[in-house]
């Protein structure tokens, strides 16, 4: 009889502490020494090639000593997408397909209709779009124009909300006669209720509801304009200005007006109500005239109290700054609200001419960056005053 000793199965590699792998994930081959002789896990090994597919392309990458390419890789753009969407939470995803796009401006991204298809809409990508549209040929085009209806769509029905509880009207202290949720008063419920506590069964019984009545904006005969600078720094914020503008459109009161600038203006006013379209039509960079676009803003205007006019710009003035600050001092004079924003975007993260800023300011222009949020809020408290 042969005795049969029985064999352990190989054992698995201890796993890294989850800090320690975001750490080796971060350093690259440069973190090692952190794996304590330890061979990495097939998950782990498949993101720290999918990482260094992407920042092994950083030219500073010797310099700063962070991370090392491992060589040469055979995957394509498509393949390295495929792979990130299942390595990876999708935070992380955005962020790297935002690095893809912005940082290292594959071409491919742009070019290749397959990886067209498979990367995730997202504002980074409009904004790439809308900065190469012109070298796409037309089959790539069609699926660009996609990305932009896309994410589009995706900023209206955000900033919509904030749209219809910014200008929907605030609640008065009038009681109101109309029993709707909406208007319900709860502390005022609450405190007149009282006396029907019960302690044993340690509830109120309301016998009397009181609700609050709605006072409505007055939207008369106001103009919102919005002068946008289409320079190629100022791509954020032109998607995000046809989009405000999108959401303005229509609101019983409001008449919404568009311009678009380089050195000439482009009245898109009558577009406003497409905004993909007016994405599409946009040229992005040339020479920068803000003191044209003021002027021919202030020529739109009928009621100059019942006016705001938004310039959004970096201020980098081109054209006779003089004629700018004049025009700008001029509109404030005659009562007009006119606001200088350098960004318009979702982070207001503003890059300027602190100079040509400080001069407007001087003159009563509203200076500073906001959300779309912040400024239909702007609007609606400004137009309901």
């Amino acid at each position: 009889m042969i005795d049969q000793h029985p064999v352990d199965p190989p054992r698995e590699p201890d796993r890294l502490d989850p800090t320690l792998e975001r750490w080796r994930l971060i350093l690259g081959e440069q973190g090692e020494a952190i794996m304590r002789g330890q061979a990495m896990s097939q998950g782990l090994a498949d993101r720290d090639r999918a990482l260094d597919w992407l920042y092994a392309r950083d030219p500073d990458l010797d310099l700063r000593g962070i991370r090392g390419g491992s060589g040469p890789s055979t995957l394509t753009t498509v393949d390295w997408l495929d792979h990130i969407h299942t390595l990876f939470p999708k935070p992380a995803i955005e962020r790297l397909e935002r690095d893809a796009v912005q940082r290292y401006q594959l071409p491919e991204i742009l070019t290749d209709p397959e990886v067209l298809q498979r990367i995730e809409p997202s504002a980074t990508l409009l904004a790439a779009v809308l900065r190469t549209k012109h070298l796409m040929n037309p089959a790539v085009l069609r699926l660009a124009r996609r990305i932009v209806e896309t994410v589009v769509r995706q900023l209206i029905d955000k900033l919509a909300t904030e749209v219809r509880t910014s200008f929907s009207g605030t609640r008065s202290r009038r009681p109101s006669r109309t029993a709707r949720a909406a208007n319900f008063d709860f502390r005022a419920t609450v405190a007149d209720n009282l006396r029907h506590y019960r302690t044993d069964e340690r509830r109120i019984y309301v016998e009397t509801a009181h609700f609050r009545a709605r006072t409505r904006r007055h939207l008369d005969r106001f103009q919102v304009i919005l002068v946008v600078d289409q320079s190629g720094s100022m791509v954020p914020s032109v998607i995000h200005s046809a989009v405000t503008a999108a959401c303005l459109w229509g609101l019983p009161g409001i008449r919404t007006h568009l311009l678009a600038f380089d050195t000439q203006v482009v009245d898109l006013t009558k577009d406003v109500d497409d905004p993909v379209e007016l994405l599409m039509r946009v040229q992005l960079g040339g020479g920068t005239d803000i003191a044209k676009a003021m002027v021919y803003a202030a020529g739109l205007i009928e009621q100059p109290r019942r006016a705001i006019v938004a310039l959004i710009s970096d201020f980098g003035e081109g054209g006779d700054s003089h004629r700018l600050v004049r025009t700008a001092a001029e509109l404030v004079g005659q009562g007009t609200r006119v606001l200088g924003l350098a960004a318009l975007d979702e982070q207001a993260n503003p890059y300027f001419d602190r100079s040509m800023a400080q001069r407007l300011a001087d003159v009563g222009v509203h200076v500073g960056a906001m959300t779309p949020g912040e400024l239909v809020g702007f609007l609606a408290d400004t137009i309901g005053a």
